[in-house]
């Protein structure tokens, strides 16, 4: 039965294949999409104004860190 090629010649593909690079996310993951919408709808019943800019309370350490 033959064989499916040989070792020496494993990889080869993926080696030569260029490097493309992630294109950034545009959606903030559910969790934390959810988060925001319930602290808007929350401000919005109570009656006070929705700035534009995200809350901190929204923003992950993870991304504080990298900013700062």
């Amino acid at each position: 039965m033959p064989t499916h090629g040989s070792m020496t010649k494993a990889g080869k593909v993926r080696s030569q294949t260029p490097k493309v690079e992630r294109r950034p996310k545009r959606n903030f993951p559910p969790r934390q999409r959810n988060r925001r919408e319930y602290w808007i709808r929350k401000r919005k019943d109570a009656g006070l104004p929705v700035p534009t800019v995200i809350p901190p309370s929204s923003v992950t350490r993870r991304e504080r860190q990298a900013t700062a």
